[in-house]
């Protein structure tokens, strides 16, 4: 069923209003003045939670939200600091050998697991064991192939020879597990932040 056009004339009537107020405005200098600072003042919020809503889904955003620091993922002192996303999840910008990638922090995931495209460009190829791994995941169970990140940052965390699992059926998902968690000094929640303390912080 398509949607029919509302009756409601409330929008109807803001929108005259604005018009109003904007012909008025033309003719008040002070006014004028008034509604264009308060213009570039909404568009301003406006651009704010643009990029607090969706910056971790749009690399460009990403970006914009860093330069003026509005991102989640920040260093404070010896911690890392990751606000939660709109989600509920909390995600990290991660490099993998050197290639950065988003990635999900996951306390219930037993191993750190990436993709196969993050795999293949992170430079890792993957192994087949001797024993089959197997992955219970919603999707059902997957076979996965095992090897390992010479070197895993986030933020001023640095971790070395990182244990994942790769398989083509995580699709473009990579998952920080707790394998990775249980390396650090302290990880914690603390109401809508994630907190990561590691023994020995590196430079960011």
């Amino acid at each position: 069923m398509f949607p029919t056009p509302s009756s409601d004339p409330v929008p109807y009537l803001i929108a005259a209003l604005i018009v109003g107020v904007l012909l008025v405005a033309r003719r008040v200098p002070l006014l004028g003045g008034l509604v264009r600072i308060a213009t570039w003042g909404a568009l301003a919020l406006a651009l704010v939670v643009l990029l607090g809503e969706r910056a971790d889904f749009d690399p460009y955003l990403a970006r914009i939200a860093t330069f003026l620091k509005l991102d989640n993922q920040r260093v404070v002192g010896d911690t890392m600091r990751i606000r939660m996303s709109p989600d509920g999840h909390f995600w990290v910008r991660v490099k993998l050998n050197g290639t950065e990638r988003r990635m999900l922090v996951d306390s219930g995931a037993t191993v750190t697991a990436i993709s196969a495209t993050t795999a293949q460009a992170a430079g890792l190829t993957p192994a087949e064991g001797i024993v089959p791994v197997l992955l219970r995941t919603a999707n059902g169970t997957v076979e996965a192939q095992t090897g390992k990140v010479r070197t895993l940052r986030l933020g001023n965390i640095v971790a070395y020879d990182v244990p994942v699992v790769v398989s083509p059926a995580f699709g473009d998902i990579n998952v920080v597990g707790m394998n990775f968690l249980s390396r650090l000094k302290s990880w914690r929640v603390e109401g809508e932040t994630l907190i990561l303390e590691p023994h020995h912080p590196q430079g960011a």
